[in-house]
């Protein structure tokens, strides 16, 4: 069968309906609950002219209502867009145009000051659902679009008096989920995944410890025997791990635990208030945080439920892990691998060495510029390429959708997304880093996470990113912005630069190093690769001794 989202959803809502679903800053959210509200919104929704397949934006932070917000989309089989809250009118111009959003779903009065300036020059834009107040700049705006056009401003809190059962129209499976990227190279593409492919890999096919689940009665059964887990979300709803997330837990029916906004104080004691048993968070940005504070309140603060912590997304250091497992020993800790464009792709391992190793698996392989396999032991570089469910491609682009998800001789969709690495004998595969981020130096070829990850094993290093500056002889160098963790002894350059020369090549060794307040990275924790360019580039054009 095919699987649609919202259909599985519901069929977790009548298996254990009183079970809960959602906990936010207090609140406790049953699924039936759930369900009554995110209907609501669906009617909401429909009653100001969205409908099956029109794209609508959450330009949201984390709530309640974001969560109905995306269950109410998806019921009337609209499309959600993600959007990150933290970008300049430029950027978001770009997504809301580029989405050819017809609806767009705001909260805060700074974000509806946004809307109100793009709208004019949103023409697709049909409606705008405000949670809270509406700001009179809102209204204004629209009640000034030339030539007579309308669009709808609907009352987030007009769902309460809507009906709570379900009337929709049968859904297929085909339905799509929009995905944006996070654009930390370019602007950002929409990944277009279906709903079953969507179920059948971000969502490990309904069941991330065994078997996927083969249709919605094997769901409603497995989920009433299946305990219910509670499982922190750290990261911003608007992030693809998040999304992952959220719907793989809620297809468990487990208990969410979202906060407002990442919060490392608040969010150690939410773990020993709400009983948290896992937490998400993207590697170091969030994990260095996380584990000051855990160290901090450690004896203080009941930690008991917490069993394990996943990271996805970003470079999680083996020293933060091991500091955390000094808080709480026995915790067990899984980097997961994956991308918006490929969704679930198993576990990542980190050798002692910094390499970073993805175990024999079904999911990958990798291939050669004629797409070939490459020989296992054989040494060679390669394009890793993600086998199984892939998305359609991207939303409105078919030249990168057709590199970036071609198809393989033996007639099998794969994505390669870049990133390049080797194949031991055993099928272990070497991840290496994305090609896009590759830096050329007297022609030899350095990948940024490479050196990133060792650096982030020292452990005055709280967060690194890798970059190239120019450099007159050899065309590029390579240079590192990094932050120092708080209460460590600052390095020297010297002294990273004999750490990052212990484990690599003399020519991967960062040749500048500036260390910063912040290292600048999205809300979700992705790198901003642009901003420490531009960072390592103003510190000049001395050159450290090698």
């Amino acid at each position: 069968m095919q699987f649609n989202l919202a259909d599985v959803f519901e069929t977790v809502v009548d298996a254990v309906p009183e079970r809960i679903a959602l906990s936010y800053e207090g609140r406790q959210v049953s699924y039936a609950e759930l369900d009554g509200e995110a209907n609501q919104v669906a009617h909401l929704l429909k009653a100001n002219g969205i409908g099956a397949g029109d794209n609508v934006s959450l330009f949201l932070k984390n709530s309640v209502e974001h969560v109905t917000s995306l269950l109410g989309l998806i019921k009337i089989r609209a499309v959600p867009v993600n959007i990150n809250y933290r970008y300049t009118n430029a950027e978001l111009h770009y997504i809301f145009d580029n989405s050819d959003s017809a609806g767009i779903i705001v909260e805060l009065p700074e974000h509806q000051a946004s809307v109100a300036e793009l709208l004019p020059t949103l023409p697709q834009v049909r409606s705008v659902f405000v949670i809270g107040e509406v700001t009179d700049e809102l209204r204004d705006a629209v009640a000034a679009l030339p030539d007579g056009r309308q669009v709808a401003i609907g009352a987030f809190s007009d769902a309460e008096s809507l009906p709570k059962e379900r009337d929709f129209e049968p859904r297929t499976g085909d339905e799509l989920y929009l995905l944006y990227t996070g654009g930390t190279t370019g602007y950002p593409k929409g990944v277009m995944w279906r709903h079953d492919d969507f179920f059948r890999k971000p969502l490990s096919g309904g069941n991330p410890y065994g078997d996927d689940r083969k249709n919605l009665d094997e769901i409603a059964s497995a989920v009433k025997d299946f305990p219910s887990m509670s499982f922190m979300l750290a990261a911003p709803l608007m992030h693809g791990a998040a999304s992952y997330s959220l719907f793989t837990f809620f297809t468990l029916g487990g208990r969410l635990v979202i906060m407002r906004e990442f919060n490392p104080e608040k969010m150690v004691t939410c773990i020993a208030d709400e009983q948290v048993q896992l937490v998400l968070i993207v590697g170091d940005a969030m994990g260095m945080p996380l584990v000051e504070e855990m160290e901090r309140r450690a004896g203080d603060v009941d930690l008991s439920s917490l069993f394990s912590i996943t990271s996805g997304g970003a470079i999680w250091s083996q020293h933060v892990r091991d500091r955390m497992l000094a808080v709480k020993p026995g915790l067990l800790l899984r980097d997961n691998f994956g991308a918006s464009e490929s969704g679930n792709d198993g576990e990542i391992m980190m050798d002692d060495a910094g390499n970073l190793k993805v175990p024999p698996t079904d999911r990958m392989m990798v291939v050669d510029e004629s797409l070939n396999p490459i020989e296992p032991g054989s040494g060679e570089l390669g394009y890793i390429a993600r086998i199984g469910n892939v998305p359609l491609g991207y939303y409105k682009d078919p030249e990168k959708s057709a590199k970036t998800f071609p198809t393989l001789p033996d007639g099998r969709r794969v994505s390669i997304l870049g990133d390049m690495g080797t194949v031991e004998a055993d099928g272990t595969i070497v991840f290496l880093g994305r090609g896009s981020q590759c830096i050329n130096t007297g022609g030899e070829k350095v990948f940024a996470e490479e050196v990133e990850a060792v650096l982030h094993a020292h452990p005055a290093v709280a967060d690194a990113l890798v970059v190239p500056v120019p450099d007159p002889k050899y065309g590029q160098r390579v240079a590192a912005v990094a932050k120092i963790a708080d209460g460590v002894p600052e390095p020297t350059e010297e002294e990273l630069q004999d750490h990052v020369r212990a484990s690599l090549a003399g020519y991967k060794v960062p040749r500048i190093i500036v260390f910063v307040d912040e290292v600048r990275r999205t809300p979700a924790g992705k790198a901003d690769y642009r901003w420490a360019k531009q960072t390592a580039e103003a510190q000049g054009t001395t050159v450290s001794a090698s």
